[in-house]
């Protein structure tokens, strides 16, 4: 930008000198050998004058090229002579009658992130994505297109550095490299917002890097498996979704489905979204206050749920000034009764991904959702389990852990006793990986039983030891398992010896039989096994000893758990119906076509139950179906 203001003459034209007005903040990397600038005298000595041409640039106009004398403060053109090896600059006084004047704006060189050194001075740019107040110094979460640095600023302690910086800002950081806790951080001098061209260029030059970054490894999945194919493809795409969202810096919050095959989903999933935090953050701590895991209470997200979540949202969004997180559903999420909660969060910017193998309502949740996939959206259905899904999901986000999860397919499959035509190929990759069959039932065992005492705990260390996932100690792992597996197998036999003389059992007229049970009054309660694990294990049983048709109903005052084997019944159908056919029984619940468990309210069970025993009593044998989930509470 030049201000064509000329010397003696007036107005500049093309053939006038040029004199460079420098910005205070311009250094050596903007002044060339030869070039004109406006200075000032900044000292005077025997052998001539000291000039600044900027805040950081000055030199010595030797008294052999002065014609005048000078006072501090005059100002005059000089001429870049000379820069020293030893740094020292020295100019001459060129003879200009004429000439015009060109402002220099300061155009640092920006260092990436991932390139700085500890004790040098260096100007980075990108866009804020946290501002967190301290004790201290204000830290601004500065990402740039290889990583995600802290800046720490102070104006005093306690007091909120360049309050007029916010969130999503692009901003041109400059100060010093340091060392804090072992970690590279940046003591920021200054903190500038860019506008404009500036800004537009690095969006796009940002929005380019988080694209390329965000597209996950080229990989096949582990095993061959035609059914699998359209799915991997739209897991493809939720992995680029979830790259991108630590690219941004958001949060990542998940919640999952309390057994077996949601565990098997979400250890996975954990583990390459904090390894991948950990590539991109400089915090160390990053992986710890970015992603959080937590067991759902229901098969289904709860009001009681989904408001703990908002509130832990908003409440970091105002203590440590993070993004509102993005929101991962494994192994629920896919139905009707979650679109409450969705409502709820759809007042806010918070993304939700669904991953999932129950009976879905797609027309119902997906207008509210970023991503869904199951199995039924492909035409095939539950025995596609969560945990064998998202196995590959945590493939494709991290490569590196491959190693590591060769076996959890088939604990997952195990867990929810899936008969796809694919596990036999997930055991025998099990198997060369170390693990036999046996060895896959205890660690299926012994998850459930952890899952059951943890609660809606995460649980990490411990689900991480039992799964054998980003486990460090592989003896404590077979300890785990033997002791946990043994006091499961232990508590269910004590269960069933006592439930077994209570059981009712009739002969539908579809020829298949049906048992009952009553748990309230004949299960020991707030034990384990838990009312669905229990009605699962008696169930299997009784599969055992006919080895016919098998339907079973466990239920207690305002539940019952459904589980059938060789008899197709449509459980979301069935609450339909229900619905429609009892006002006020207040009937929901869901689940898959030979498993499920719903709920009505208290003075209606009889009729619920009677109701549901009639629907049995017409469902079709259908003797490619076997049982193949577990249902809790």
């Amino acid at each position: 930008m030049a201000d064509n203001s000329a010397g003696d003459s007036g107005a500049g034209d093309d053939t006038q000198a040029i004199v460079f007005d420098l910005a205070p903040d311009c250094t050596l990397e903007d002044v060339e050998g030869g070039a004109n600038y406006h200075a000032v005298v900044n000292g005077v000595v025997d052998y001539g004058v000291f000039v600044d041409i900027s805040d950081t640039v000055s030199g010595l106009v030797h008294e052999s090229n002065l014609e005048t004398t000078h006072s501090v403060g005059d100002r005059l053109v000089v001429s870049l002579d000379e820069i020293k090896p030893n740094g020292d600059i020295s100019f001459t006084v060129p003879s200009l009658s004429n000439y015009q004047t060109e402002i220099v704006e300061h155009e640092p060189t920006i260092d990436s992130i991932a390139s700085l050194v500890s004790g040098s001075d260096t100007t980075i740019q990108g866009a804020v994505v946290q501002i967190k107040q301290t004790g201290g110094p204000t830290l601004f979460h500065i990402a740039d297109n290889t990583g995600i640095l802290i800046c720490a600023a102070f104006e005093d302690a306690g007091v909120r550095a360049y309050p007029e910086v916010s969130l999503e800002d692009i901003v041109r950081v400059s100060g010093t490299v340091s060392t804090h806790d072992g970690m590279r951080q940046l003591e920021a001098d200054s903190i500038d917002i860019l506008t404009g061209d500036a800004e537009a260029d690095v969006k796009a030059d940002r929005e380019e890097s988080i694209a390329a970054r965000a597209e996950p490894a080229d990989l096949e999945p582990l095993i061959e498996w035609d059914a699998f194919e359209p799915i991997y493809e739209d897991l493809r795409a939720v992995a680029t979704l979830l790259r991108r969202t630590v690219l941004e810096g958001r949060p990542i919050r998940v919640r999952h489905h309390a057994d077996g095959d949601g565990m098997c989903a979400s250890i996975p999933v954990q583990f390459a979204l904090e390894n991948f935090i950990a590539s991109v953050h400089e915090d160390a701590d990053a992986p710890l206050h970015l992603f959080k895991r937590l067991p759902s209470k229901a098969p289904f997200y709860e009001m009681e749920d989904v408001t703990r979540d908002l509130n832990f949202a908003l409440e970091g969004q105002a203590r440590h000034g993070q993004k509102l997180p993005f929101l991962l559903m494994l192994d629920n999420g896919s139905t009707e009764e979650d679109v409450p909660a969705y409502e709820n969060l759809a007042h806010y910017d918070i993304p939700i991904a669904v991953i999932d193998h129950h009976h879905p309502d797609p027309e119902a949740v997906e207008p509210l959702l970023d991503a869904h996939v199951n199995p039924y959206l492909y035409g095939e259905d539950y025995r596609i389990t969560t945990g064998m899904m998202c196995v590959e999901l945590a493939r494709l986000i991290d490569p590196a852990i491959t190693e590591d999860l060769q076996h959890v397919p088939a604990v997952a499959g195990l867990s929810d006793r899936s008969k796809a035509e694919a596990m036999q190929r997930y055991l025998d990759l099990a198997q060369d990986a170390g693990y036999n069959e046996t060895d896959l039932h205890n660690i299926s065992e012994a998850l459930d039983y952890a899952a059951h005492w943890l609660r809606y705990s995460e649980g990490k260390a411990l689900v991480n030891d039992v799964l054998d996932v980003n486990c460090d100690d592989p003896d404590r792992h077979n300890e785990l398992i033997s002791f946990l597996s043994t006091r499961a197998e232990k508590d269910v036999a004590r269960q069933l010896r006592a439930v077994d003389p209570h059981v009712e059992h009739e002969r539908l007229d579809s020829d298949s039989h049906l048992y009952r049970i009553d748990l309230d009054d004949f299960a020991h309660r707030f034990t384990y096994p838990a009312p669905g694990k229990t009605t699962g294990n008696l169930h299997d049983t009784k599969v055992k000893e006919t080895g016919e048709p098998v339907i079973t109903i466990g239920y207690g005052p305002d539940f019952a758990v459904l589980r059938s084997d060789g008899v197709r019944l449509d459980i979301p159908q069935m609450v339909t119906e229900l619905n429609n056919e009892l006002p006020g029984a207040g009937v929901s619940g869901g689940g898959h076509l030979v498993v499920g468990s719903i709920k009505f309210v208290k003075g209606r069970r009889k009729a619920v139950i009677d109701a549901l025993v009639e629907k049995m009593a017409q469902a079709e044998l259908d003797e490619a179906l076997s049982t193949t989930a577990l249902i809790d509470d």
